[in-house]
């Protein structure tokens, strides 16, 4: 078989395949007449053949396969709406901590983590694939230690682990600054149970007042007692003042003068009394001058 016809036969393989293909599988397509070196070259040929099409050939942990370039994932995902299932961010930290600290048990990941690791997201990352127990320590309990698989690798399109990316420092000096900040949360939080316990807090606990501040606060009080000073002496005023007693109708009774000199008003002059008054009973003129005691 000729070198052309070998390269048809490996393409087409590859195309077919559904798992990647490693070389000792190749090799059984021409019945180990080609050697490993030769495979290669194959496979080198293949790949600048398919430079500039929409499908690459891709060396994985696993072996070779044909698979689609990112920039054709927008418009395949239209022939599949189906979006991927989504993991929660505690299954994809316990995950990344395995790539990069691997292996690992899962005492290591919580103390990482600094919360506890459930055991469904251990489980959840087994069924996928992703993840497997590769052994023991040597420490009481004897925990398993847990590492990544090549479906992980696979999956994310890579040939080993040294293609993870490198981890970014200002990544890890943002989540220290986050764990600071959560650290000084919690202290403000335990000052704060402090005070309302009844204990004294410290004394960076307690802000100093400045005069500026006090002033306002001491004009604030005093305008709420002003305002609430008046209700008070409404309520208590109408049980302390007495009654006033009814003015009498000077202009009922002649005074003396009036009587002396005869210039007393006749009744028809002066205003009417009510039906009920005493003074429609006596002549003006005998009425005598009141007395200021009754």
């Amino acid at each position: 078989m000729n070198t052309q016809d070998a390269k048809r036969v490996l393409e087409t393989a590859l195309i077919c395949a559904q798992q990647p293909l490693p070389l000792r599988d190749m090799r059984t397509l021409f019945a180990d007449e080609l050697g490993a070196d030769t495979l290669r070259n194959l496979l080198d040929e293949l790949t600048r053949d398919w430079s500039d099409r929409g499908v690459e050939l891709v060396a994985l942990s696993t072996g070779w396969r044909f698979q689609s370039r990112p920039e054709m994932r927008d418009y395949l995902d239209r022939l599949n709406p189906e979006k991927p299932p989504k993991y929660s961010r505690a299954v994809m930290e316990t995950l990344a901590i395995m790539a990069y600290r691997q292996p690992v048990t899962r005492g290591d990941i919580e103390d990482i983590r600094g919360v506890t690791v459930s055991s469904q997201i251990i489980k959840q990352l087994e069924d996928r694939g992703w993840i497997e127990a590769i052994g023991y320590r040597e420490a009481p309990g004897r925990p398993a230690l847990y590492a990544t698989t090549r479906q992980f690798l696979d999956d994310l399109g890579l040939a080993s682990l040294e293609q993870l990316p490198a981890l970014d420092t200002a990544a890890f000096g943002a989540a220290a600054a986050l764990v600071e900040a959560e650290d000084q949360a919690s202290l403000i939080e335990a000052q704060a149970s402090l005070v309302l316990d009844g204990g004294e807090a410290p004394a960076e606990a307690l802000p100093a007042v400045t005069p500026d501040e006090a002033e306002p606060a001491a004009v604030e009080v005093a305008a709420e007692a002003t305002a609430e000073q008046p209700a008070e002496t409404a309520t208590e005023l109408p049980a302390e003042v007495a009654p006033e007693a009814p003015a009498l109708e000077e202009e009922s009774v002649p005074s003396s003068a009036e009587a002396a000199s005869g210039d007393t008003p006749s009744r028809g002059e002066r205003s009417a009394p009510s039906s009920n008054s005493p003074l429609d009973s006596e002549p003006a003129a005998d009425a005598a001058p009141m007395d200021p005691e009754a």
